[in-house]
């Protein structure tokens, strides 16, 4: 029997059937006997933020002019390969101290293995494939 080395993460939002995300994984974190819910937290904002870059890199590299660009750009007199640069730098740190600042202030809660985490600074306990639940709070409409 092989051991997964990923954690698999998921997001929903409070009182909503569909994901917030599509569920994806991150490697199983070598540190496994003293990490903390900041130290996860902060490994999986920094993997998400890796990812998007790359994503953003890649749809730079495959992108093609739409007829639609095409036109636009006879009519400017100038025709641009690659349309508008949707990239901005991304600071990895900023997200990590977002994604912080969000848990402290209650707008998501995190559920180890169905276990609600209730402290960054606490130990989490993680195994192969063990399952991380991001859930969302909704504002009250009006209140």
């Amino acid at each position: 029997m092989s051991m997964s080395s990923t954690i698999n993460v998921s997001g929903k939002v409070f009182g909503k059937t569909k994901p917030l995300f599509s569920d994806w994984a991150i490697p199983l974190p070598e540190n496994l006997n003293s990490i903390t819910l900041r130290s996860l937290l902060t490994q999986i904002v920094k993997a998400e933020v890796e990812a998007f870059c790359t994503r953003q890199e890649q749809r730079r590299l495959t992108r093609f002019l739409t007829p639609l660009e095409i036109e636009l750009g006879k009519e400017k007199g100038k025709i641009e390969m690659g349309g508008i640069d949707i990239s901005s730098p991304v600071d990895s740190q900023e997200a990590v101290d977002n994604a912080l600042q969000g848990f402290l202030d209650g707008f998501y809660f995190v559920f180890i293995d169905e276990k609600q985490q209730e402290s960054l600074d606490s130990a989490v306990f993680l195994q192969p494939d063990s399952q991380i639940l991001f859930l969302r709070l909704t504002p009250l409409v009006g209140g």
